[in-house]
């Protein structure tokens, strides 16, 4: 059975914490990505013959751990989509970045223009008729030594957002070599991780939140308690 850390699952929904370097959706280079590995632990599971269905709800970048919601019917995936477009989730996510960040907690908003070429994003701090208007906020948790963990809420969800919006204000996530980190981790991953999601269940209408754990990886080692304090 493929290998999974399902984080909550019924008929319609399917909850995992994906693996920094795990692929959501497939693309030009062929890797496993964690649709198929979706798809896979569901056909073998409930013994489904023929095609199984696993609809794509978001995606994180390749190298970005944490929550993913995967739809397991066509209706979920209509309601899940517009819940996603309408901005009506909650997004928590965790990074390690290399710089204090200058004021502890405050909203960013930036205007960002993609390069798909480059697959690289760049923030504008003044409104740019070609950039999308993008927005989070901030707050510092704890400080180990050079690093801090600083817990990030996207209101808006735009290609590399966290990544390119901490960048302009200094505030570097570690392993990040697009975006201002000198140095990568061992695993080649970057230390952002989607802590936690809340979104409204798209048949029983309930509020659903679930939570990842942190990756076993040393970057966030001196944040383990403060990850269990925190739940």
């Amino acid at each position: 059975m493929a290998l999974l850390d399902i984080l909550f699952e019924d008929n319609h929904v399917l909850v995992v914490n994906k693996p920094a370097g795990l692929l959501v959706h497939g693309d030009e280079t062929g890797d496993v990505c964690l649709a198929d590995l979706a798809k896979a632990y569901i056909k073998e599971k409930y013994s489904k013959p023929g095609n199984v269905f696993v609809g794509v709800v978001h995606r994180l970048d390749r190298p970005v751990s944490g929550v993913v919601v995967l739809a397991k019917t066509s209706k979920a995936l209509a309601r899940l989509n517009e819940l996603f477009r309408s901005k009506k989730t909650v997004k928590t996510y965790w990074a390690v970045v290399l710089n204090k960040p200058a004021v502890e907690q405050q909203t960013l908003v930036h205007w960002l223009i993609k390069d798909s070429s480059r697959n690289v994003t760049k923030a504008y701090a003044r409104e740019n008729s070609n950039g999308l208007r993008s927005e989070l906020s901030y707050r510092l948790l704890a400080q180990h030594q050079k690093s801090y963990l600083l817990e990030v809420n996207p209101v808006t969800g735009r290609p590399h957002q966290i990544r390119v919006q901490l960048a302009s204000i200094n505030c570097f996530i570690a392993g990040d070599l697009r975006y201002g980190a000198q140095q990568p981790l061992p695993d080649k991953s970057i230390a952002l991780h989607a802590r936690q999601l809340q979104f409204e269940h798209p048949t029983l209408k309930s509020i659903i939140s679930v939570s990842a754990p942190l990756p076993d990886a040393a970057v966030w080692a001196p944040f383990l308690g403060i990850a269990q304090a925190i739940r």
